[in-house]
């Protein structure tokens, strides 16, 4: 039986009677999971970490943390502590300083909290930076003082919220790795807040995706990727081609979709689908291959092949992204350098090229939402 540190049933936040920012949420985030809360600006994300960490009240539901419903508890008796997107550090007191601070709101011992702050100082490596001012510190140190000052009083759950907002996206993805290591060391709960669906899919076990106060999907990272519910996540975690149309013809694993724009379509039938039905499929640009060549069509293996033009190119050192135009219409490739470039055949602007998948990489989408049935 699986053991939950933090459990949300049924929450819903409204502010001035009028505009609900949480919408019936319910969740159970396994105890020592790095688990993330996704989705766009204004989504209720944050207000679901401020309800967690005692800030703001659901106006129903309820939130258990370790088995106990901590409704009406002020947020210095729960036992979570919050990282804050501004570091929130005092900026008068020293990095030790910083780090030691609840410590001694505690009274705790001094020979007590040295040892302390110093497993925090050794643990997020701000060695050698332990009496400096944080006017002194790089954002990057900044921040692993937030945490540090964060851990150092043993919470049981460790909220970030939105913490590698304010750096670069070298220092982030720096960050990200460390960040994932003092979450494997320590051993807590950490829920992660966060707008960037690469930070979120790269370092938690599970996700939830949310939008206008709801969570429309819950899964690893894998599972959200592949295999979204609607458009509007497929559209939000990634890049991802549309295809919408009518269920024209169904086999044992494969179906054709009449797809207007693209012509009859097959994909492969991981759901239950019927003739007549209107359907609308992802594509992860990805999977879509980009040849001069016309593909050599697999004995009993089914592939969709369309011509078009190379209608925009974006070389971005590890991948090319490409735009190809079929008639009217495009779609989305990325193409991986897995050799050097000059080896490879180049496919520039304006050339002729066939574009080709698999019909097995396709998602069938199993909820409206997102994107409209025309696009």
């Amino acid at each position: 039986m699986k053991d939950y540190s933090v459990v949300l049933t049924n929450v819903t936040k409204i502010f001035d009677n009028e505009f609900t920012a949480v919408d019936n949420v319910s969740l159970k985030i396994e105890q020592g999971e790095f688990f993330s809360l996704l989705g766009p600006s204004g989504c209720g994300k944050t207000t679901i970490l401020r309800m967690i960490a005692g800030f703001e009240d659901p106006t129903s539901g309820t939130i258990m943390l370790n088995g106990k419903n901590i409704i009406g508890t002020p947020p210095n008796e729960r036992e979570v502590n919050t990282v804050f997107q501004n570091y929130a550090l005092f900026p008068h007191l020293n990095v030790f300083e910083n780090i030691a601070f609840s410590l001694r709101l505690r009274k705790e011992k001094e020979e007590e909290i040295r040892q302390k702050v110093m497993n925090m100082i050794d643990l997020t490596r701000l060695n050698g930076h332990v009496e400096k001012m944080p006017s002194q510190l790089s954002g990057g140190q900044k921040q692993r003082v937030a945490i540090a000052r964060a851990l150092v009083g043993k919470p049981t759950v460790l909220l970030l919220d939105e913490p590698l907002a304010a750096l670069d996206a070298k220092l982030r993805q720096h960050m990200l790795v460390e960040l994932d290591t003092i979450h494997d060391e320590v051993g807590i709960t950490f829920i992660y807040v966060t707008h960037d669906q690469s930070e979120a899919m790269s370092i938690s076990d599970h996700v939830a995706v949310m939008n206008e106060g709801e969570i429309i999907q819950y899964g690893t990272p894998f599972e959200v990727y592949e295999s979204p519910v609607n458009a509007f996540v497929a559209n939000f975690i990634g890049e991802t081609n549309f295809f919408t149309g009518t269920v024209e013809k169904v086999e044992e694993e494969y179906f054709m979709l009449d797809t207007g724009r693209f012509g009859k379509i097959w994909f492969y039938k991981d759901m239950e689908v019927k003739i007549g039905q209107v359907i609308q499929v992802s594509l992860r640009p990805e999977k879509v291959k980009v040849t001069k060549e016309k593909p050599i069509t697999p004995q009993g293996i089914k592939i969709n092949i369309l011509e078009g033009t190379v209608d925009e190119t974006i070389y971005l050192g590890s991948q090319t992204k490409y735009t190809i135009a079929v008639g009217n219409h495009y779609l989305q490739a990325f193409k991986q350098h897995v050799r050097y470039l000059l080896d490879e055949v180049i496919i520039t602007w304006k050339d002729r090229v066939y574009v080709w998948w698999f019909a097995d990489d396709s998602y069938v989408l199993r909820e409206p939402g997102g994107v409209s049935i025309e696009e």
